[in-house]
């Protein structure tokens, strides 16, 4: 609580200490809708479009199974011409996917479901998606908005703004795609370290919340070697074997020089007290955490 009696999520996990590892979203696939006015409290799914469209989009993102977000550039600049959309793919090959759009009226969105069904153009920038939702949860804008306005000074060409990506009690939450690539508890000046690092080819282990196409059992067995060997690329390492062990899991992850040709790491699952986890809610949840009990090099 604030000496105002306010509940503050992400002030509270900090407080307990919470793991941010092994947290980020399974998934490959992102459609980024820009839309300039007011983000519902659910994002895509509360915008007051031509329904007919509307469910398309929704039908095909979730067919893909691609998560759908509101995007807008930082701070109040005018418009910059019409309002654009993308699909972007990570192909687990470090080949970015993507395709881009523009669109004027709700039906022009079909334009989406179309770009769902072909693979997309290779090549492309990475995007920089920083959460700053405040109506889903106060601590993405508090914490959101600050990181926003500073990695925007950075890289405006690349950087945006958008809806709820998950782990409201993490934020500020930044998330690189197509790469795949969560971080959390980022501040104004961590934030542009970190994304200036991550471009340079280097992703550190400090700030990681894990790589989308890995489950949570592997982002942190990756998460452990690159907090054991220093940091990597994105694709330097990769999980070539997972086996279930109890309430565990032995990971094999590979890699080339500088780093290790292997390492196995064991990995622990374990629950953590029940305690109230966003803003919004006042029901208390418990979560899992996953320890990397062992990093042996193979």
């Amino acid at each position: 609580m604030t000496p105002t009696g306010r509940f503050f999520c992400a002030d509270a996990a900090r407080t307990r200490g919470d793991s941010i590892v092994g947290t980020a979203p399974h998934g490959s696939a992102w459609v980024l809708i820009e839309y300039r006015g007011g983000w519902p409290a659910d994002g895509f799914d509360g915008l007051d479009l031509e329904p007919g469209t509307k469910a398309l989009v929704f039908a095909a993102a979730r067919a893909a199974r691609a998560r759908v977000l509101l995007v807008r550039r930082h701070g109040r600049r005018g418009p910059q011409g019409p309002p654009r959309w993308a699909v972007l793919r990570y192909d687990g090959t470090g080949a970015h996917r993507q395709r881009w759009g523009t669109w004027s009226r709700d039906e022009d969105l079909a334009q989406v479901v179309q770009a769902l069904a072909t693979p997309g153009e290779p090549g492309g920038r990475p995007v920089v998606l920083v959460c700053a939702h405040g109506l889903h949860d106060a601590c993405c804008a508090v914490r959101g908005r600050p990181v926003a306005r500073a990695l925007s000074e950075h890289r405006p060409d690349l950087v945006w703004e958008c809806t709820h990506v998950g782990g409201d009690r993490f934020a500020a939450n930044v998330v690189v795609v197509p790469d795949g690539v969560y971080y959390g508890n980022l501040d104004a000046g961590s934030s542009v370290a970190v994304v200036e690092e991550h471009l340079a080819g280097r992703v550190h282990a400090e700030h990681l919340r894990g790589y989308t196409d890995l489950f949570p059992p592997q982002q942190a067995a990756v998460a452990a070697v690159l907090d054991r060997f220093g940091p990597a690329g994105r694709h330097d390492y990769a999980v070539a074997r997972t086996f279930r062990d109890g309430d565990g899991w032995q990971i094999r992850v590979t890699g080339g020089p500088p780093g290790p040709a292997a390492v196995d790491v064991e990995v622990r699952a374990r629950r953590t007290p029940r305690n109230r986890l966003t803003c919004r809610g006042p029901a208390t949840s418990s979560a899992v955490v996953y320890d990397a009990v062992s990093v042996r090099p193979g």
